[in-house]
């Protein structure tokens, strides 16, 4: 059985998006880097057995695929595809969800809690459409620490462009100056 996979391209040019019909997450996203972390998902771990392949980022019905500088997209774009074609049959898009996102963030103090508000609305629509996210890991004496996930993680503008962007907002939206720091 073949399945429908529309291959597009990110801002990052290392990382590709394999846009499926049926949803590899149903809710929130997962980032894998090592076979450790992927650990019990077949379809992530076989992801990142390919040879040049560096991270798998899975969001709805995207997975973002990020591979070495000097491996050639063609080759991995082929074997993405065949892994994605044999192992999405039996893929369980609810894997390892415990929470939603809401009620993992009832714990957070309220400037983290707006903070959030805030990329949900603002950035993260866009980093997701780009096969990339941001996750908040704290937030201290207005400095943000962020880690950027998928397409965005190795992506040059994330570090320049985008993080002014994200800054922008956020000093906008709450009138302080605050820092973004990505670790």
């Amino acid at each position: 059985m073949s399945l429908a996979i529309d291959i597009q391209a990110t801002p990052n040019p290392n990382a590709w998006k394999f846009i499926l019909e049926n949803p590899v997450l149903t809710e929130g996203k997962a980032t894998f880097s090592t076979e450790q972390e992927a650990y019990g998902n077949t379809l992530a771990t076989d992801l990142l057995k390919i040879n040049g392949v560096k991270q798998v980022h899975f969001f709805g019905n995207v997975i973002t695929i990020t591979h070495r500088f000097d491996s050639d997209p063609v080759e991995i774009h082929e074997a993405v595809k065949a892994v994605i074609e044999t192992r999405l049959p039996t893929h369980n898009p609810e894997f390892g969800q415990k929470d939603s996102k809401i009620a993992a963030r009832e714990n957070l103090p309220e400037d983290v809690k707006q903070i959030e508000e805030i990329l949900d609305r603002t950035i993260r629509p866009g980093l997701q459409g780009d096969g990339g996210d941001i996750e908040v890991i704290k937030f201290e004496e207005n400095k943000l620490f962020v880690s950027y996930q998928g397409a965005c993680g190795t992506c040059p503008s994330s570090t320049s462009g985008t993080l002014m962007a994200i800054e922008g907002i956020l000093r906008d939206e709450l009138g302080t100056a605050i820092e973004v720091i990505p670790v």
